[in-house]
């Protein structure tokens, strides 16, 4: 059984043409796919040509690869002409568990065994996806981040059946695409991306139901301090530079059994401070520093936080201009 090779796949189905699959239909197309679309709803084809008219301009400025473009879509209500000779299928049917797992039952009788199957889903495990599967071995989530055609992670992970060497396929497939691909090596319910989401949102809905705080100041917070430190760089790095000169792990050290387990967290107990734990932090973190120094990372910070400030600026200028 031999795969198509990631970086020559021609012929994308994508079964679902909702907000994510839409998103993906997009991000493809711009991607010089040929591209077939498959959506069941009365209004479906509709709904995707009014996402498309929005996206694309936005694809036109971050630039589109060679061969795209939107008459390479193909629609249809049908799932298996959908998937005739598709050389990869990206499922992005509703949250729905049993529809899912339905679907992946139908696309494991359409679908020759050797096609990689991947699945949008924002929260359920692949081994609960891939259960009625005869070749589950092929299936993998992999999920993106909405608006999929402008924000470029994508989470991937098998689940207990998965053949490690379809998410070798499916990460090198992505990263053609355009995607940077996130590896999970463990499957979690909601993945990377929605569990800290959700643990932020959780947070945030504490406090309004306390009167704590308003939906404004919830969005302020993020808008203007720390989406703006977590655009350049996510906590541990910005942890690093918080000690002065002295670091992450002095960081740690004077903070780790204060912050990090005070009583206005909530909900998720959090794990034993140890040596162990603490090293293997330190030991990450290299590879998100990768030798620079923290007076060059306070630097880069710096310029990346007024390149928004300004940006920002901007864009509210002009569409207070109409432009």
């Amino acid at each position: 059984m031999k795969r198509p090779d990631p970086n020559s796949v021609k012929r994308i189905a994508c079964i679902g043409a909702g907000t994510i699959g839409g998103g993906m239909i997009a991000q493809f197309l711009a991607s010089g796919y040929d591209v077939t679309a498959q959506d069941p709803g009365p209004n479906a084809r509709d709904s995707l040509e009014r996402l498309l008219d929005q996206a694309w301009p936005v694809l036109e400025q971050i630039g589109l690869k060679e061969g795209a473009s939107r008459d390479r879509l193909r629609f249809t209500s049908d799932i298996e002409e959908a998937v005739s000779a598709a050389e990869f299928v990206q499922e992005s049917v509703p949250e729905d568990l049993e529809l899912k797992v339905s679907i992946y039952e139908k696309l494991d009788e359409l679908v020759p065994p050797e096609i990689v199957i991947g699945s949008s889903t924002s929260g359920f495990p692949m081994t609960e996806i891939q259960k009625r599967c005869k070749f589950p071995a092929r299936t993998v989530v992999a999920h993106p981040v909405n608006p999929p055609y402008l924000i470029p992670l994508i989470e991937i992970v098998g689940g207990e059946k998965t053949d490690p060497a379809v998410l070798d396929w499916a990460a090198a497939f992505y990263k053609v695409v355009g995607k940077r691909v996130l590896r999970m090596e463990k499957e979690i319910y909601g993945f990377m991306i929605n569990r800290l989401q959700i643990a932020l949102f959780r947070e945030a809905l504490q406090m309004i139901a306390a009167g704590q705080a308003t939906v404004a100041q919830i969005d302020d917070c993020l808008t203007h301090a720390l989406g703006l430190r977590w655009a350049c760089m996510g906590p541990f790095a910005t942890f690093h530079l918080a000690a002065g000169d002295r670091g992450l792990g002095s960081f740690m050290d004077l903070h780790g059994s204060v912050e990090w387990r005070a009583p206005y967290v909530t909900e998720t107990p959090l794990p034993d401070w140890t040596p162990e734990l603490r090293e293997r932090i330190l030991q990450q973190a290299e590879e998100i520093i990768e030798g620079r120094t923290i007076p060059q990372m306070i630097e880069e910070r710096n310029e990346t936080v007024i390149g928004l400030l300004k940006l920002r600026e901007t864009s509210r200028i002009n569409a207070a201009k109409g432009e």
